[in-house]
């Protein structure tokens, strides 16, 4: 079968329930931190929180593509929509629960250091991350199902702005519901309603989103795949490849572009985790104070962390902002400095861009050092997946291959967050600020391995 080009509308289609995931994402990204430590979480504490989502992502990835590369559910579920659905449904149901953690009626127990209301927080985002994950790895997987290798740029580039789209959206709801009147201010320990809403409405537009891509697109049956990949009459033995020369350039290229996956998810983790008490400090006034014991307490209840929280949401929208331009810039970067040049100088930009934020005091001006943070973000939503889809074409494997592929992006965020608490204490002094210099010289030290990734020639 000839790999025949797509139109902008199916390309468009296979990824438009990707914005209503990212929303999820968003959300997910730019409050857990807020909610945790509005249910008492210590800042020294707050990384572990985050370890979560990558382990479940992880687990859950791969998991997704090797089922779903040996399942065929008929052509109106296909071989990755059943599972898209799937998480979407149960995405939807946490999203309702989360933001209520601090509402429902504990027992005042602590048990390993957490009360039950962060108990029940930290099994709901483990939940909700597994959802999220289930969801999103069938949209990578059905552009490589379906796409050719001279419209893979193209294809995660679309998918790249509607991720961007999606996280503008999730990030700014609070601030849209604070600024429209609903309560960002609640009782010691609870949620504030403007949390809760942006929950609600972003998992009612997560289902709308993705029942639209399950209805609009078609996947391949078993034969039309087999014919599309040229793989008929290939052996069945191999998952990295059907010869030694593919299973060496697969394995190289998953290997180097792993390296700059580590530097750059683990300075991503640091910015979610670390930029609410960053800019509450930087531009907020807000202070932490000390308990009894020397540990760090955070004044949730003020309105100036409540108030940073929302703020973090336009910060990330402008980020988000920031990548979809440098998305339309990436292409010219690519024609002049191949796909290594332009990965470079996009974390390069986004190092800077973290750098600065610790001299800022500003939230104005705060803005403009997220946006640069942007770049970094475009690279790493697009360029990877293009390398790596590129080096596993025509494999039998394609949707185990990519869930593996995501260990690069899991992996360093768990290390990253198993570390965080030390960095913050031991060379960071408790300056929440500094955690984001901290990413910053990570994005330097990714676009510097840029140049060992082991590229398939085209």
């Amino acid at each position: 079968m000839k790999q025949r080009n797509l139109s902008f509308g199916q390309l468009f289609n296979l990824s438009f329930g990707f914005f209503g995931v990212q929303i999820a994402y968003a959300l997910q990204s730019a409050n857990i931190s807020r909610i945790f430590a509005t249910l008492g979480a210590d800042p020294h504490q707050l990384a572990f929180f985050w370890i979560l989502p990558p382990l479940m992502g992880m687990i859950v990835q791969p998991l997704i593509g090797i089922l779903s590369d040996h399942t065929w559910f008929g052509k109106f579920f296909g071989r990755r929509k059943f599972y898209l659905l799937i998480g979407a449904v149960i995405a939807v149901a946490v999203m309702v629960l989360l933001p209520n953690a601090g509402n429902f009626t504990f027992e005042q127990s602590v048990y390993l250091g957490l009360n039950s209301a962060m108990w029940f927080g930290l099994f709901s985002l483990m939940f909700l991350d597994t959802s999220i994950n289930i969801a999103m790895q069938p949209f990578k997987m059905m552009v490589g199902d379906m796409v050719n290798e001279e419209q893979k740029g193209l294809a995660y580039s679309i998918q790249s702005a509607l991720c961007n789209a999606g996280s503008i959206v999730g990030f700014v709801f609070p601030y849209f519901f604070s600024w429209i009147g609903v309560a960002n201010v609640a009782p010691e320990g609870v949620i504030p309603d403007s949390v809760k809403w942006s929950f609600y409405i972003g998992a009612a537009i997560l289902i709308l989103c993705v029942l639209y891509t399950f209805f609009a697109v078609q996947e391949m049956d078993p034969k039309e795949y087999a014919e599309f990949h040229n793989l008929n009459g290939k052996k069945e033995d191999s998952i990295a490849g059907d010869d030694d020369a593919s299973s060496s350039r697969i394995w190289k290229a998953f290997l180097t572009v792993g390296l700059v996956q580590f530097f750059c998810w683990a300075a991503f983790m640091y910015m979610w985790t670390y930029s609410n008490g960053a800019i509450a400090i930087n531009c907020f006034g807000w202070e932490q104070t000390l308990n009894e014991d020397g540990s760090l307490v955070w004044n949730t209840a003020l309105p100036a962390f409540q108030d940073a929280g929302n703020w973090v949401g336009i910060a990330f929208a402008v980020q988000a902002v920031g990548s979809l331009l440098w998305a339309l810039i990436l292409p010219w970067l690519e024609k002049h400095f191949a796909n290594k040049g332009a990965y470079a100088i996009s974390l390069l930009v986004g190092g800077l861009g973290f750098v600065s934020s610790f001299f800022v005091s500003n939230q104005y001006v705060m803005l403009v050092s997220f946006f640069f943070i942007g770049a970094a973000w475009a690279a790493t939503l697009a360029l990877p997946f293009t390398i790596i889809t590129n080096a596993i074409e025509g494999s039998k494997y394609m949707g185990t291959l990519l869930g593996l592929f995501n260990c690069t992006i899991c992996l360093p965020q768990i290390i990253a967050a198993l570390c965080g608490g030390s960095i913050l204490k031991a060379c960071c002094h408790d300056s929440q600020p500094a955690m984001l210099v901290v990413a910053g010289i990570l994005l330097i030290c990714g676009a510097a391995s840029v140049f060992l990734i082991q590229e398939k020639k085209r």
